[in-house]
């Protein structure tokens, strides 16, 4: 997922971040949060939720961005198949699937009595449609996820049958997003700035710059949602975002700035939860570039980071990583101690490099924390490396580092799950190219079992960490604020996705 610049109107070319997810937003100002919204508690409620990240376009096929898997998928638009909150597949529009034992055929039966949100049917047509769709279109966020996949068929009433050309043991996850998701091939409204899913919540106001409203659907199929409506009010400067939880005028904030909690604690209308996340802010090498071609070099500028000291900065939310798969993801291992913070053994690196006197320019979003920046420059400064930060705004930063690749360092969130595939592909943006990587990241596809697929990937995370190919930072902790009263929001991954099926007020 990768968010898109604004666009209005005719459809934009879409710029594929080729599965990651890159955490960025918009900047706003909180607007008309007056105490009008508060909720009233039971089937009658009005939940007012702090975000952060704001979609340029409601389009979920063509508009990247983790904004719109946010709140969109679970919620508004569904698949054949959903995951729970710790990656657990479940069946959602399928009452059942089942996958052969040579791993090559996927068949589902659909559920019976599944409607979208006009009222019409959901039929194994439009499934084969809407999978088709994704599959044919590459201008459609995650097109490439199904490009394995070799048929797509309903060989009986209610039933859809996928043929891949070899196993692939990432389908029924992939299935999971969007390029699972299922719309209703008759359907004609305006995806930019509409929808029509099959969800227990449907989109019913949208005013670009503030807020994003939900309202439940008095048809769904499923169990009926707690709350009439939901609110998502976009606030980007996290003061503002505190001051507003702790004012009354949200019911949820996601996240809280771990450098402000301390002005929710001890607030006894208010409960702080900490989750966890799959959210890798990875600092990039451009490893297609000198000085990153010398080994020596990246590794130097690895141990010359304290994750400890940067963690703490940014108010304790982060657990150091050490490589590239997060402790929520398949295939990871704790790689802490390779290149881990060793600063005179760092400058030794530089001096054997011939760098005792680097000059490297950070480049990152402005939507990220400007002490990242900070640190990192000081931290460097202390073997002789001297950065430049420039913050710029994610409209630069897509066509300058991701498109054009015309940067030294930069610093992103990763938030997707499982996308250590990144990694495994010499096009991406980091200009990493292994040929081992990429031979196990195939393996791990391929594999026809968890333990087979989870020892590839565990082998290929740790040569990507001993080649230094990139610095991660820390893995994000997140903290939800909640209101009191207010049952049923997840707090553990909410950055990415929200399934607010069960949300309620008491």
């Amino acid at each position: 997922m990768s968010p898109l610049l604004p666009r209005r109107g005719g459809r934009a070319a879409r710029v594929a971040l080729a599965a990651t997810a890159v955490a960025v937003a918009s900047a706003l100002t909180l607007t008309a949060c007056s105490g009008s919204d508060s909720s009233s508690g039971g089937d009658d409620a009005t939940v007012r939720v702090g975000l952060v990240l704001e979609p340029t376009s409601l389009d979920i096929r063509t508009q990247s961005g983790a904004a719109l898997d946010q709140v969109l998928i679970d919620n508004v638009y569904q698949g054949l198949v959903g995951r729970t909150a710790d990656g657990e597949i479940r069946d959602v529009l399928a009452s059942k699937h089942e996958v052969s034992s040579d791993g090559k055929t996927y068949t589902f039966t659909l559920r019976d009595g599944t409607t979208f949100q006009d009222g019409k049917p959901v039929t194994a047509a439009d499934v084969v449609w809407s999978l088709q769709q994704a599959k044919d279109n590459s201008s459609y966020v995650d097109s490439a996820k199904l490009a394995g996949v070799s048929s797509i068929s309903s060989p009986s009433d209610g039933v859809v049958e996928l043929q891949l050309e070899a196993p692939d043991s990432d389908l029924l996850f992939n299935l999971t997003g969007r390029a699972g998701l299922v719309l209703e091939q008759a359907a004609t409204n305006d995806l930019s700035d509409s929808a029509n899913g099959t969800g227990p919540y449907e989109v019913s106001a949208w005013k670009q710059g503030d807020s994003l409203t939900f309202s439940r659907n008095d048809d769904y199929w499923g169990t009926e949602p707690k709350v009439a409506k939901i609110v998502f009010r976009y606030i980007t400067d996290p003061s503002t975002a505190v001051n507003a939880m702790a004012n009354g005028d949200l019911d949820v904030l996601n996240p809280v700035d771990g450098t402000l909690q301390g002005q929710l604690q001890g607030n006894p209308d208010i409960e702080l939860h900490r989750g966890k996340t799959t959210d890798k802010y990875t600092l990039a090498f451009n490893d297609a570039q000198v000085p990153f071609t010398d080994e020596r070099v990246r590794r130097a500028i690895r141990q010359a980071i304290d994750p400890k000291a940067l963690i703490k900065a940014i108010g304790g939310t982060g657990v150091e990583q050490g490589g590239p798969i997060p402790e929520l993801d398949p295939g990871y291992e704790d790689l802490t101690d390779i290149d881990a913070y060793d600063p005179d053994n760092a400058k030794k690196l530089l001096a054997e490099a011939g760098k005792t006197d680097l000059d490297l320019t950070l480049t990152y979003a402005n939507v990220y924390p400007a002490t990242i920046g900070d640190v990192l420059k000081s931290q460097l400064a202390d073997v002789g490396i001297t950065l430049k930060v420039e913050r710029v705004d994610f409209a630069t930063w897509l066509d300058q580092v991701f498109t054009k690749k015309d940067f030294q360092l930069s610093v992103v969130d990763h938030v997707e799950a499982r996308d250590f595939g990144n990694w495994a592909n010499p096009d991406y943006y980091f200009g990493y190219d292994n040929r081992e990587v990429q031979r196990l990241y195939a393996e791990s596809i391929a594999a026809t079992s968890q333990t087979e697929k989870e020892q590839a990937l565990r082998k290929a995370a740790r040569i990507v960490s001993e080649d230094a190919a990139g610095e991660w930072l820390y893995t994000a902790t997140e903290i939800t604020a909640v209101r009191k009263g207010v049952t049923g929001f997840p707090v553990d991954g909410g950055n990415s996705r929200l399934d607010l099926a069960g949300l309620a007020v008491r």
